[in-house]
């Protein structure tokens, strides 16, 4: 059995049902990277304070990059009773160089250490997701340019409501993934601050040059206060919670694309390589990435939940509950690279399908708000231009008139104050030209925005 860090303090040998509950190496193995490059930082470190000679420094520094080898060619398993990742990579360490692998833990903590690596794993990770959410925001532009002409109806409670232009219906999805970018972006810049050095709880007593190892390991500066530091798990919550978000918007437009693929909308194909059939039904043709990627929304807002509970009222400075950010942590954001690759695939491959959205667009008078507007122009007070239009509205759809079967002496029946340009606006291509305001679904800013997008994501 493995000699245990804190051995030394005990003279019975751990129950086998605790070494089992307590372990966590079958998850935060995947941090041994992190925990190779602290682990290195921390023998220049220790040089520079006189506690190592260069040649130890060197020897520890190959050794350790030997067993960063061994663990990434999957020639270390789990076995050899090693309580997590940091207890592993000393313990190959020790095999590797007995004399000094002692000296390594000097002035560092489990406590400190499982921070640092977690903030550096995190660095990595979330410039990863930085970039699966840049695709799909790649693939919805290039979609929304590949058809920049194309009217949809607009909904409110899933009703139809206005036209829009389907590039504007998809570039709302690339401004809500923005905001997740920055949201990750904004975690990632408070979390950049070296925690090693603050040992246990209290700091260490050793001459430790914090700033070399900050430089070292790519931090701005150095964590102010011990205590808070080995206990934080702020930037934990942080991350979990802008995963959460984007989960959240990811699972929106994962609806919506289920929504306009079936027979009842028919607005889009979804391409078969993304699509699963049926077992019974044959055929079915179904969108199983988008529904798991909805499903899976759950799972996030479950793992920001779970470590929230765990962080509840939790005293200071650390506990072993702790332990349990990384689990919900890792899930988090497996699931939502995932689900952000999936996803551009689905929206890169679907198509368009413009006789069914045409056919939509005539159903549910979508003309009325530009028709109430029209009347405000000609002078007319909203909430009475409102009313009026309400009851053509009804008139509309109840006598099942289409558009192009209005006439100027219908409009008039409802509201003398009609003008001939109203007929116009029964065209959804002219009322998304109507529009003025900054934001809107007015062609001429929707290209432009479209335009913005490419540029921004070098398309």
């Amino acid at each position: 059995m493995t000699k245990k860090l804190w051995g030394g303090r005990f003279k019975k040998p751990t129950d086998g049902l605790l070494e089992s509950f307590g372990t966590s190496l079958p998850f935060d193995r995947r941090l041994y990277r992190a925990d190779i490059r602290a682990g290195i930082a921390h023998a220049r470190v220790l040089r520079e304070g006189g506690y190592l000679t260069a040649r130890e420094r060197d020897r520890i520094i190959a050794a350790l990059k030997a067993v960063e080898a061994e663990i990434t060619e999957g020639r270390v398993g789990l076995e050899g009773g090693y309580e997590d990742i940091h207890s592993l990579v000393l313990g190959r360490l020790a095999e590797k160089e007995p004399e000094l692998a002692g000296k390594l833990h000097a002035g560092r903590s489990r406590n400190d250490l499982v921070v640092l690596d977690t903030r550096l794993y995190l660095r990595e990770e979330l410039e990863e997701i930085s970039s699966g959410i840049r695709a799909l925001q790649s693939a919805l532009v290039g979609k929304g340019s590949e058809y920049p002409d194309l009217v949809i109806p607009g909904y409110t409670h899933l009703q139809p409501a206005q036209p829009v232009l389907a590039g504007h219906h998809l570039l709302a999805f690339v401004e809500m993934l923005q905001r997740d970018r920055g949201r990750l972006a904004d975690a990632a810049r408070r979390m950049d601050l070296l925690p090693a050095g603050s040992a246990a709880l209290a700091g260490s007593g050793l001459k430790l040059d914090q700033k070399l190892m900050a430089e070292l390991l790519g931090f701005k500066g150095v964590a102010p206060n011990s205590v808070d530091t080995v206990s934080d798990r702020d930037f934990v919550l942080e991350v979990l919670a802008a995963l959460a978000i984007c989960g959240t918007h990811l699972s929106r437009l994962a609806s919506e694309l289920v929504l306009w693929s079936t027979a009842e909308f028919g607005f889009i194909e979804l391409d078969e390589s993304f699509c699963t059939g049926s077992s019974f039904l044959p055929q079915k043709k179904n969108p199983d990435p988008a529904e798991l990627v909805r499903g899976k929304t759950g799972r996030l807002g479950g793992n920001l939940q779970a470590v929230l509970t765990a962080l509840h009222g939790l005293p200071l400075a650390y506990n072993r509950d702790l332990q349990e950010d990384k689990e919900p942590l890792f899930d988090s954001i497996d699931t939502v690279k995932s689900s952000l690759a999936v996803m551009a695939g689905v929206v890169a491959t679907l198509k368009f399908n413009p006789p069914a959205v045409e056919r939509a667009l005539r159903r549910g008078f979508l003309a009325a708000p530009d028709l109430a507007e029209h009347l405000v122009g000609r002078g007319v007070a909203f909430r009475q231009a409102h009313r009026a239009v309400g009851e053509l509205a009804v008139w509309v759809i109840e006598e099942e008139k289409e558009p192009a079967g209005i006439t100027l002496e219908d409009l008039r029946k409802f509201s003398p104050d009609f003008g001939p340009e109203a007929l116009e606006l029964l065209d959804p291509a002219a009322s998304v030209r109507a529009k003025k305001t900054i934001g809107s679904t007015n062609p001429g800013m929707v290209k432009r925005n479209l335009a913005k997008w490419r540029k921004k994501l070098e398309l």
